[in-house]
């Protein structure tokens, strides 16, 4: 249960609400149990079998993905709600919301005596943190500004697009993670990726001209 509402729980917790909430929607918490019993205590191994199979698990997929887009969209209304000029509190709850199981992963695993530090979200993101911050930014903007002149239908059916598509690609074509060309060519223009480059590009310069100096005194 600590995975499957995660989102809610670590949400409610940064936002000085009961933590516990997420656990009041019995049904959805009945579904959890019989997944969770199916998945791992059927026969043979039957339920995860089936959950693994292709065409079952790009459905299952696809359905965690529309689920996962209704999240965050629910944590920047809430967020907005609560702190309607707050846009980086609007940020982090959406974020959160939407892949609050990638932030208790460490907690998870430290209950089953796993201690992983360099699995930390913060530090190192997942595609859907990022893709989840990205939702975040787009729906705010679809809400408090007037950058975006599109129907908010479309603009949420664009991101339940954006969601499914990727995580389709990462099943089918391996894609894990498309931001990563992105995020190279940003640290290379504005965090010293180029000026290192460049650095140690001279600095290797400097030292073969040092090098053959040197190998003309000893000759």
């Amino acid at each position: 249960m600590l995975i499957v509402f995660a989102g809610g729980m670590v949400a409610n917790g940064l936002l000085a609400e009961p933590i516990l909430a997420p656990l009041k929607n019995t049904p959805q918490v009945l579904v959890a149990s019989l997944v969770w019993y199916v998945v791992f205590y059927t026969p043979m191994d039957v339920g995860y079998k089936l959950a693994k199979f292709l065409p079952v698990k790009i459905i299952f997929s696809a359905m965690k993905e529309i689920y996962r887009c209704k999240k965050v969209y629910d944590g920047v209304t809430h967020a907005a709600k609560l702190y309607p000029n707050a846009y980086l509190i609007m940020i982090i709850i959406g974020t959160i919301k939407g892949n609050g199981a990638g932030f208790t992963r460490l907690f998870e695993r430290l209950i089953r005596g796993v201690w992983t530090p360099t699995v930390i979200e913060f530090m190192q993101p997942s595609f859907y943190t990022k893709a989840c911050l990205v939702a975040s930014v787009i729906f705010i903007l679809d809400k408090k500004t007037e950058v975006i002149s599109a129907p908010h239908a479309l603009v949420y059916f664009g991101i339940v697009i954006f969601f499914v598509y990727f995580k389709m690609s990462s099943i089918i074509l391996g894609i894990h993670d498309p931001f990563v060309p992105f995020e190279n060519l940003m640290c290379a223009l504005f965090f010293g990726g180029i000026w290192d480059s460049l650095a140690k590009l001279f600095g290797r310069g400097q030292l073969k001209e040092g090098e053959v100096k040197d190998s003309k005194k000893t000759n």
